[in-house]
């Protein structure tokens, strides 16, 4: 088999049988275009040995690739290797391969001033600035991902019990406080601000002048402005607002589980790296943390 017709088959695989979003996807055709072209010469699936694996590792290394690097790529092509070992398709199975080690970078939390003052830097004379508060107020009080953010619908949101439901990765349902003073913003954009959006009847929450889903890009640009608005000298991006509500979950006592739970991570190790992150531990969770909300 063509590696190309391969690729295609994997891809099918993902997304079907296993409903691994299209980000996701890109990522992986990312890694393995990388893969291929340090191995021009194999043209079919025939042409494949396991030991390309750690071939890969040691070309990558010796290219001084990032640690972080080379193990997305690594993780990418075994688990394309695995796929076609399990269709029958390469003949080898595909050993434990030791990985150069990761050095974890621990994820930039903000202070609960510096929260604040980045909640409060759009500009409510504005419709924009109306929209981007109430962006920055949910992302913080619920620990959204940017993509889940943005693609939010009205019908996710539930304004009676304050909660709102969020299709994650993989399509994994879960369900989210919105504090008060998100709740706040939400329904001031949607009857003031948004009510005058050429895209009003729009099953999206969040849209721009246009009518339209605003895209990441678009957003991460908000972000770092309202950043330097409010005066922060770390590097900030949309995930800094996750990161720092869980963080400040877990500084408010919150359990880790409970966390875990709210911020969508399949593997509770993922969650974890915010302990070492998290200095305060008191006995009470969402709901002294929701204080401020």
């Amino acid at each position: 088999m063509k590696i190309d017709d391969a690729i295609d088959l994997f891809f099918q695989y993902l997304t079907v049988e296993k409903g691994v979003q299209k980000q996701t996807i890109n990522a992986y055709a990312n890694d393995l275009k990388q893969f291929f072209q340090v191995f021009k010469s194999k043209n079919t699936t025939d042409d494949l040995l396991v030991s390309d694996l750690t071939d890969f590792i040691k070309i990558q290394s010796k290219l001084k690739r990032a640690n972080a690097t080379i193990l997305r790529r690594l993780s990418s092509t075994k688990h394309f290797y695995r796929f076609l070992e399990k269709e029958k398709i390469l003949g080898d199975s595909v050993p434990k391969i030791d990985s150069p080690r990761a050095i974890k970078k621990l994820p930039v939390s903000l202070s609960v001033e510096e929260v604040e003052a980045l909640l409060e830097a759009p500009d409510l004379e504005k419709n924009e600035g109306v929209r981007d508060r109430a962006m920055l107020e949910v992302m913080y009080s619920s620990g959204l991902r940017v993509s889940e953010l943005i693609k939010l619908e009205r019908g996710q949101i539930n304004f009676v019990h304050g909660v709102v439901t969020i299709y994650g990765k993989g399509n994994k349902e879960r369900r989210v406080p919105i504090g008060e003073f998100a709740l706040e913003y939400l329904v001031k954009y949607i009857e003031e601000a948004r009510i005058k959006n050429v895209g009003k009847n729009s099953k999206y929450v969040f849209l721009n002048r246009y009518g339209e889903v605003l895209s990441r890009q678009y957003f991460f640009k908000q972000v770092k402005k309202y950043a330097a608005y409010a005066g922060i000298k770390e590097e900030v991006s949309p995930h800094t607002l996750r990161h720092s509500f869980a963080t400040h979950m877990l500084d408010n006592g919150a359990e880790l589980r409970a966390v875990q739970e709210m911020l969508g991570h399949s593997n509770i190790a993922t969650t974890q790296i915010y302990t070492h992150v998290s200095s305060k531990r008191i006995l009470s969770a969402y709901d002294l943390y929701a204080k401020r909300k």
